[in-house]
């Protein structure tokens, strides 16, 4: 079919519930797609952080294709190998003892909310409910993650939202201190806000929530769902300040396209957790962890955050940042890794589209900040592409 009626199709068959760009895209390698009249894309979006090995990286590919032919699903009432080998690998390479699989960054959150409630209530045996979230959050759009992102534009036209949240300013500790109280169970965090416009905190906000919690007996839970698997430079960001929470919900890079989710939990937190207080239909499957295996081994053995994502992550902010210094629309360029962002002061979706004309996605969030989440596996190269066509896309302005 052409281009054209694609679109049409999707528009009539397809629930209203994204603003898509104008392109049907139908392949993917490393860092380029290609749209279905055969015009190619340099990938700055990455599925939202989510392709970190690029599209269809053969290591993946081959370990889904030996898994499919093998066994796809069965249910948890059995055990499985590569759910076994997956959350053996999680572990050793995280601060956790204990994984658990579902299906997506928002059933993550969700089990990360259970589990704080119920660890209160049947482990430390206090009847406490509250979890403390950050203004400019974002932690998945199912009703209790919704109720945990601290951003009424998601909250309007569904409410009542689920009780037992409240909100505090980003890297704001006094204001955390302050909303602690008798009900208090958790603090719930992303390690740096990415849909609330790559915020990086201070270097002791972290930190001092983890002594904060301590002294209270509160969970605290970090959201990496974008953050995770390499994207900052470190395996999991919370290793850049030193911090090892109770509890870090993980999806997006976590498969490299695969629909996979998980929360990993220290042994104490996991207690709360016992046979029938929660669970996944799909989580765990083989098939989807089976790609979460080849990906975190391919991230390791390949020496990927080394080598590409730190050096890389610090060459493409340096080149935004002459950006920033030739055109005084740029407000601001921030972020780790390859988790960046460049503040605009308009809107700035016309960029995403005058890019998309250059041969380049990328994605713009709280309107006017432009993120950019290329695969782990990007090149100088490309980057300087990038960065040339946004430099042709800003001097018209």
């Amino acid at each position: 079919m052409i281009t054209s009626d694609l679109i049409a199709d999707s528009q009539k068959y397809l629930m209203n519930t994204y603003t898509r760009q104008p392109l049907v895209l139908v392949k993917g390698r490393g860092a380029v797609v290609y749209d279905s009249d055969g015009r190619e894309y340099l990938d700055f979006v990455a599925g939202v952080a989510t392709n970190n090995l690029g599209h269809c990286h053969p290591r993946v590919v081959v370990a889904l294709q030996k898994q499919a032919q093998r066994l796809m699903h069965v249910s948890n009432h059995y055990h499985n190998e590569p759910q076994i080998a997956f959350a053996k690998a999680l572990v050793t390479n995280s601060f956790g003892d204990k994984v658990f699989f579902c299906n997506s960054g928002a059933e993550a959150v969700e089990a990360a909310i259970k589990l704080a409630r119920r660890y209160s209530r049947e482990v430390l045996r206090k009847d406490r409910y509250e979890i403390i979230t950050m203004l400019g959050s974002f932690h998945g759009r199912t009703m209790g993650a919704l109720a945990a992102t601290a951003q009424e534009k998601f909250h309007t036209t569904f409410e009542p939202l689920t009780p037992g949240f409240r909100y505090v300013p980003f890297n704001d500790l006094s204001a955390v201190k302050a909303a602690v109280n008798e009900r208090t169970c958790a603090v719930l965090v992303e390690p740096i806000q990415g849909e609330g416009g790559v915020y990086v905190p201070s270097d002791d906000f972290l930190p001092a929530l983890r002594k904060l919690c301590d002294e209270h007996q509160l969970l605290l839970i970090l959201d990496e769902v974008q953050t995770g698997l390499g994207r900052t430079g470190k395996l999991f960001a919370y290793e850049h300040w030193g911090v090892k929470p109770d509890a870090m919900a993980l999806a997006k890079g976590l498969g490299s396209g695969m629909a996979i989710g998980a929360l990993v939990t220290t042994a104490a937190a996991a207690q709360a957790f016992t046979p029938g207080s929660h669970g996944s239909t799909f989580g765990g499957n083989p098939l989807a962890c089976a790609a979460g295996i080849a990906s975190l081994e391919t991230i390791l053995e390949d020496n990927i955050i080394v080598h590409s994502v730190e050096r890389l992550g610090n060459y493409f902010l340096q080149g935004l940042n002459d950006l920033k210094q030739k055109y005084p629309f740029v407000r601001d360029v921030r972020g780790k890794g390859l988790l960046i962002g460049m503040e605009l002061d308009f809107a700035g979706k016309e960029i995403v589209a005058a890019c998309l004309r250059e041969g380049f996605l990328i994605n713009c969030t709280m309107d006017t900040v432009l993120r950019f989440m290329p695969p782990l596996i990007i090149s100088d190269v490309e980057i300087d592409q990038l960065l040339e066509a946004l430099e042709r896309v800003f001097k018209k302005q």
